[in-house]
């Protein structure tokens, strides 16, 4: 039974299997095998393919820091921000199988200055905020792989 302390921020971006690995969840065109994130069902956004259907699939949990950066300023309201606010990174991660190129944020503790272009990165998922039912809303995020 899934745990309803924690729940998706965003339902259908992601999906933990039973293993308990979190995938994203994106679209294939099956007209020009063209990938995207986050999922749709229509438009094919290749721009040479007249593709209106879109099917579901399991995206790579692996890829490589493509680019990255450092978010040093709370967002503004009615988005939820931590108090006190704390700096975080956010990567650009090119799916090693799809070469999709998927932005996140990386996971606590990890700043701009740890990270490099060409890095190995591995989906996970952390908490976000908490809502006013007391349900802990998750993202899906980056880590870099263990050495």
């Amino acid at each position: 039974m899934p745990d309803v302390a924690s729940q998706p921020a965003i339902d259908g971006w992601f999906a933990t299997d039973e293993s308990g690995q979190t995938h994203l969840i994106g679209a294939k065109c099956p007209q020009c095998s063209t990938y995207v994130f986050p999922p749709r069902a229509n438009n094919c956004p290749n721009p040479a393919c007249d593709g209106d259907v879109l099917e579901p699939v399991p995206l790579s949990r692996r890829g490589t820091v493509w680019s990255y950066t450092e978010n040093r300023y709370p967002p503004p309201a009615p988005y939820p921000a931590p108090d006190p606010f704390e700096p975080f990174a956010i990567a650009a991660v090119e799916l090693a199988d799809e070469g999709l190129i998927v932005l996140g944020k990386v996971v606590d503790g990890t700043l701009a200055a740890d990270l490099k272009v060409g890095m190995e990165m591995e989906l996970t998922t952390m908490p976000l905020y908490t809502d006013d039912d007391g349900v802990e809303r998750l993202v899906y995020a980056w880590k870099k792989v263990a050495a």
